[in-house]
C-alpha cells in the first residue's frame, strides 16, 4: 500500500480517471437533530463531472473537541484523520491531516440536518462536494443480512451438512458471528461462533503472513533462492532447485504436482525429512511454467520459517500472529481441539450417508493446513487484512507486505462457469479474482471432516469466515456468495438451490459409474505367483516404505499406517478393497516380475498427474544382519576353481582366482548380485537346519553350483 501522503495527492487525478463508485456506499437517511455534525456521512466530490466517493465519521469528544476520519475506497484510503473540525451553526469546516495542498472542506448543514454541501479545495483548485447523513456501514450491513440465517439453514439441509459457523466483517466491525446446526450430531450439541473447527488450507495464508513479517524484519527476501537460507535444499530438477525462491514456494509454481500421499497420515516422518524427499519427486512442469497446487511447497515454506527463526513454525505463528491478534484458543492439532470445551466432530459421506469419521492428524504438514480455530477468532484474522496489517492500535505487519500478499502472481488456469466471475489467480497464500465486478481475495480449506472458506473484498471492506464440519462440501463458497450479493446490493442468485440440483445429479452419475467399474476387469486370470512371493517391504527414495502381507487368502498393503486389503483384479494387478480408512479403496496396484522370475517391484498410481510410482522390493532383513552374513562367509568349490566369500565390515565380497573382489549387493528373492556386474547373481543354499551347504552362481552363460568346503 502506498503512503497516505501519496494517495491524497492523487485524489483529483484518480477522480478524473473515472473510477466507478462502489455500490456499498449507497446512503440510508436517518432521523437526527437538525444541524448536528456528529454521525456518519456519505457522499462525493464532483471533479470535472466525475464523482469521487467518500465516507466520513464525526464524534464530539468528552472535552468538547471534535474527532473525525474520512475513507476514499477508490484510492484505498481508509480512516484518514480529520483536523481543524469546526461546526458553528450551519457552517462546517475540516481538513484532511498531513496532506499537501491544504486539503480543506468548507460547507453548510441544511436545515433538516440531513445534508452538507460546500466546496473542497486542494492545491488551489476548488470543487463541489455533497454529503448525505446515513447510518454507519456496520448497521447498514446488518440490515442487508436480515434473513441470512434462513439461507444457512437451507444450505445445511439441502447439501446434507451437519453444521456451520459464519462470521461477516465490515472494516473493523464483526456484523455477524453465529453457529448453525450441530457440531456433534450424535449428542445434539449446537454449533456456535466459538466452536473450534479445522480451517484446512486456509492455513496457508498464516504461513505467508509469518514469512511476510520476516520480510519486514529483513530476515528473508521473497525473490532470493531458497538455497540462500537452506544450503542443502534440492529438487529432482537440480537447476529448478537452484533457482526456486520463497515466492515460488507459496504460489504453486514449483513444477511439482501434489505428491500428497507422501505426507498424508504420516506421523513418523519429520518436516526436514519431507523437505529432503523433494529431491526424489519428479516434476511434471518446468519452474514457473504452470500452476500446480502443492502442499509440500508450503510445508517447505514453514520449514524455512523454522530455519530463519530457530523455533517451530507453530511457535512462530503463535508469536507473530496469534498473540498480537488475541487468538488464544486457536491451535495446530486436532488432538488439542478435542480438549477444548467447544469443538466440532468431523463428518463425511459414506455410502450415501453422512457419518462421523476419524480426525486426521496432519501435524507434519502443518504450514499447509493444520490451523484450527473459531469464526470469532478468525474474524480478527480477517480484520488485520482488511485494515492494511493493523489490528486495533498495533501495526502487526507493514501495509506494503499486506498488499503484496494479496497481489496476483500466478494464473491458475481455472475457468469459471459464469461471465461475471473472473478466472482466478494465486497470490501469496490467497486466491484472487473478481466477483461480479468486485475484487475478491480468499482461500478455502478441506481436510478430513471439515470444509472452510476465508476471504474478503479489500476495496469494499467486507470479509467473511465460513467453517463447516463436513469435508468436500461447497457450502462455504455458496454462503459467501449469498452474503456478498446482499451486502453489495447485487441481483440475488439462489446459489444453494442450483448447487443442490448439481449435487443430486452428480451423486446419480457417480453411482452408475461405480456400478460400471468392473467392466475394466479382465475375467478368468490368476496371479503369476503364490501370494507369499508378493509379501515383503517395497521402497521408494522419496515416498519411503510400504509393506505387503498375506492375510488369510488375500494380500493387504500398509502405507503411512493405513492398511488396505487387496482383491485380485487381473493378471498381476490387485485392487484396493473397502477398508476402515478408504484412502486406497479402488486403487490399482501392479506387481513387476524381473527376468529371474522374482517379484521385484510394485507400481502404484499415487500421483495422478505423473503415472505410477515404482516401489522396489527390498531384500530380506537378514541380508543386512552381520551375524547372518558371517554364516555365509567361506570357500566354495566350483570344480574348476574356488570362490571365496568374505565379510568386510557389513558387506560380503566374492573373490575368484585372477579377478578383483566383487561386492555382493542384497536383492529381492533371496539373492545377491555382483555390484560391478549386475547380471551375475549368487544364491546361497541352506539345508533343513539352516546350515549353508553351497551356492548357485548365475550368469547369462549358465548356472554354476558350488559346494561349501568345510
Amino acid at each position: 500500500m502506498k503512503s497516505v501522503r501519496f494517495i491524497l495527492i492523487l485524489l483529483v487525478g484518480l477522480a478524473v480517471a473515472g473510477l466507478p463508485a462502489s455500490a456499498a456506499f449507497a446512503t440510508v437517511p436517518v432521523q437526527t437533530p437538525a444541524r448536528d455534525l456528529a454521525g456518519h456521512w456519505e457522499g462525493s466530490v464532483n471533479v470535472m463531472g466525475q464523482k469521487l466517493i467518500m465516507d466520513l465519521d464525526f464524534a464530539r469528544q468528552a472535552d468538547g473537541n471534535w474527532k473525525g476520519d474520512i475513507s476514499i475506497p477508490s484510492q484505498r484510503a481508509k480512516d484518514l484523520p480529520l483536523t481543524a473540525i469546526g461546526a458553528d451553526g450551519p457552517k462546517v469546516t475540516f481538513k484532511i491531516a498531513d496532506i499537501p495542498g491544504n486539503a480543506t472542506f468548507v460547507g453548510a448543514i441544511g436545515e433538516d440536518g440531513g445534508k452538507i454541501t460546500g466546496k473542497y479545495t486542494q492545491n488551489g483548485q476548488t470543487f463541489d462536494f455533497e454529503l448525505v447523513r446515513g447510518i454507519d456501514a456496520a448497521a447498514k450491513s446488518k440490515k442487508a443480512l436480515e434473513g441470512f440465517e434462513a439461507v444457512v439453514q437451507q444450505g445445511l439441509t439441502k447439501l446434507k451438512v451437519p453444521g456451520a459457523a459464519v462470521a461477516v466483517i465490515k472494516d473493523n466491525d464483526v456484523i455477524l458471528a453465529q453457529g448453525f446446526g450441530f457440531r456433534d450430531i450424535e449428542n445434539k450439541l449446537p454449533m456456535s461462533a466459538d466452536t473450534i473447527l479445522a480451517i484446512g488450507s486456509s492455513t496457508k495464508a498464516f504461513t505467508t503472513f509469518a514469512l511476510g513479517t520476516l520480510v519486514d524484519q529483513g530476515k528473508v527476501e521473497w525473490d532470493k533462492p531458497v538455497r540462500n537460507y537452506i544450503p542443502w535444499f534440492k529438487l529432482y530438477d537440480a537447476q529448478a532447485g537452484d533457482r526456486l525462491t520463497p515466492r515460488d514456494l507459496v504460489t504453486h509454481r514449483s513444477g511439482l504436482p501434489r505428491h500428497d500421499i507422501l505426507w498424508y497420515n504420516n506421523t513418523t516422518i519429520s518436516r526436514e525429512q519431507l523437505v529432503r524427499s523433494l529431491a526424489f519427486l519428479p516434476p511434471t512442469a518446468d519452474l514457473r511454467e504452470r500452476f500446480q497446487y502443492n502442499n509440500l511447497m508450503f510445508l517447505t515454506a514453514g520449514y524455512l520459517i523454522e530455519t530463519l527463526t530457530g523455533k517451530s513454525w507453530e511457535d512462530s505463528v503463535r508469536s507473530l500472529i496469534f498473540a498480537p491478534l488475541g487468538m488464544t484458543r486457536s491451535n495446530f492439532s486436532v488432538a488439542v481441539s478435542q480438549k477444548d470445551a467447544d469443538f466440532a466432530q468431523p463428518y463425511g459421506d459414506r455410502d450415501g450417508k453422512v457419518v462421523k469419521i476419524p480426525f486426521r492428524d496432519i501435524t507434519v504438514i502443518g504450514p499447509a493446513g493444520a490451523v484450527n480455530s473459531s469464526v470469532n477468532e478468525m474474524s480478527r484474522w480477517v480484520r488485520v487484512h482488511l485494515n492494511g496489517g493493523k489490528f486495533e492500535d498495533r501495526q502487526v505487519i507493514s501495509p506494503a507486505v499486506v498488499e503484496d500478499l494479496h497481489a496476483a502472481y500466478m494464473p491458475t488456469g481455472n475457468q469459471p462457469t459464469r461471465a461475471d466471475i473472473s478466472p482466478s489467480d494465486y497470490g501469496l497464500g490467497w486466491f484472487v479474482d473478481t466477483y461480479r465486478g468486485h475484487r475478491r481475495v480468499e482461500h478455502g480449506g478441506n481436510i478430513d471432516g471439515f470444509s472452510a472458506l476465508v476471504g474478503f473484498l479489500p476495496q469494499d471492506g467486507y470479509g467473511y469466515v465460513i467453517l463447516t464440519n463436513k469435508n468436500g462440501t461447497g457450502l462455504p463458497e455458496l454462503l459467501a456468495r449469498t452474503a456478498i450479493d446482499r451486502l453489495l446490493g447485487l441481483e440475488p442468485v439462489d446459489w444453494i438451490a442450483a448447487a443442490a440440483q448439481e449435487q443430486a445429479a452428480g451423486e446419480s452419475v457417480a453411482k452408475k459409474a461405480e456400478q460400471n467399474k468392473a467392466s475394466r476387469k479382465k475375467p478368468g486370470t490368476t496371479p503369476a505367483h503364490k501370494l507369499e512371493e508378493y509379501a515383503g517391504e517395497y521402497a521408494h527414495p522419496g515416498y519411503g516404505t510400504l509393506t505387503v502381507t498375506v492375510q488369510g487368502r488375500q494380500l493387504a498393503f500398509a502405507f503411512n499406517r493405513i492398511t488396505t486389503p487387496l482383491d485380485h483384479w487381473h493378471y498381476e494387478t490387485f485392487n484396493g478393497a473397502k477398508a476402515e480408512d478408504p484412502t486406497f479403496t479402488d486403487m490399482k496396484l501392479t506387481f513387476r516380475t524381473d527376468v529371474n522370475g522374482i517379484v521385484s517391484a510394485l507400481e502404484i498410481p499415487l500421483e495422478s498427474t505423473l503415472g505410477e510410482v515404482v516401489f522396489a522390493k527390498k531384500p530380506e532383513p537378514r541380508f543386512f544382519d552381520t551375524a547372518y552374513l558371517r554364516k555365509l562367509a567361506g570357500r566354495y568349490d566350483l570344480v574348476t576353481q574356488l570362490a571365496t566369500i568374505a565379510l568386510k565390515g557389513d558387506t560380503l565380497t566374492a573373490s575368484l582366482p585372477g579377478q578383483p573382489p566383487y561386492d555382493l549387493v542384497p536383492e529381492a528373492g533371496g539373492e545377491f548380485s555382483f555390484k560391478q556386474i549386475k547380471v551375475v547373481r549368487v544364491k546361497f543354499i541352506e539345508d533343513d537346519k539352516g546350515e549353508v551347504t553351497g551356492l548357485e552362481l548365475s550368469q547369462p552363460g549358465g548356472v554354476f553350483v558350488a559346494k561349501r568346503i568345510k
